[in-house]
């Protein structure tokens, strides 16, 4: 009999290829779909491997460590929250400029060196030619997919941002928001109650550092069960830096998030508020019992997110290193 690790490492590898079909289907048979000035089929034919290529660096990466998935998702968002879907999360800080990498709220996100190797790799078969804020999107579809949720089509043809400012992560939101507050925030840029807790369930990947939980255990929180509690405090004894699993499936895109809301078992309090607000419950409870429904809103919501204030070729360049400006 196959060992489970074996049979994990199997269902990848088809899905993996399954990826491969699926996106060669869309080369062959897609039509152009413009939003915004972006396609479906931007790059075929100025860089007709361009997502092959992107997956194929997205997925040996994950398969070395698996825990980058969630990085990958992270990434976007944190990217397109802040001066829309254009990169300016991977240019590094100068002497004359504090990038927005360097923010306190940017300091644990991972997968830089995915998104360089892809650029690189892509600059050598087409020069000049594809973003590092489409690739920085097809790395967050590619690692979904690879971690085992819903794959999803996206425009292409997004332009690279020349502003990267530390003081914009300011409006990032915080993982101490309540319901109302996040819907407010993610509704002042285009997104519904449902898009905020199909969102919220990227965290059926990853973990939370001790820093931004800790302080719901200082306080009586009826919203948390006790003997979660008690895990948490346990995580907390090893400083503020030590993680702790948003479920039980970290590497695993599924809806053991909203199970674990359901149990007052959210890890931040930005979580849990979803199950214990009214306006938000129904969704949780939604997707804790339908994973494909939470699939496909997810999926329609990602899209949503990817194309936020994207730049076009008036507004930004495509940079030959993503990390600077040309």
């Amino acid at each position: 009999m196959l060992s489970r690790s074996l049979k994990m490492k199997n269902n990848k590898m088809v899905r993996a290829n399954l990826l491969s079909v699926i996106m060669l289907m869309h080369a062959i048979v897609g039509l152009p779909y413009h939003v915004r000035g972006l396609s479906m089929s931007y790059y075929m034919m100025s860089c007709p491997f361009a997502e092959q290529i992107v997956k194929n660096s997205v997925n040996n990466a994950l398969q070395a460590d698996p825990t980058l998935a969630a990085g990958l998702i992270r990434m976007l968002f944190h990217d397109c929250f802040i001066e829309g879907c254009d990169a300016s999360i991977l240019l590094d800080s100068t002497k004359d400029n504090t990038a927005e990498k360097d923010s306190p709220a940017n300091l644990s996100l991972r997968g830089y060196e995915i998104i360089d190797d892809a650029k690189d790799k892509i600059e050598k078969r087409c020069p000049g030619v594809v973003s590092c804020a489409d690739i920085v999107a097809m790395a967050a579809r590619d690692a979904v997919f690879w971690a085992g949720g819903p794959y999803y089509d996206m425009p292409k043809g997004r332009f690279d941002g020349k502003r990267s400012k530390i003081e914009d992560t300011r409006n990032l939101p915080s993982p101490f928001l309540n319901a109302t507050q996040l819907i407010q925030t993610f509704g002042q840029r285009g997104f519904t109650p449902q898009d905020v807790v199909a969102l919220s369930g990227a965290h059926t990947l990853g973990v939370a550092r001790c820093s931004s939980f800790k302080a719901r255990l200082t306080t009586t929180d009826s919203s948390l069960d006790s003997s979660f509690a008690t895990t948490l405090s346990k995580t907390c004894s090893a400083g503020d830096n030590a993680e702790q699993p948003f479920d039980a499936t970290r590497n695993d895109f599924d809806n053991a998030y909203f199970n674990a809301l359901q149990r007052k078992s959210g890890v931040l309090f930005s979580d849990q508020t979803l199950f214990d607000t009214p306006r938000t419950r129904n969704l949780v409870n939604g997707y804790a019992f339908n994973q494909a429904k939470f699939f496909f809103d997810f999926q329609q919501a990602m899209r949503k997110m990817s194309n936020l204030d994207v730049k076009l070729a008036s507004q930004g360049e495509v940079r030959q290193n993503c990390r600077r400006l040309n």
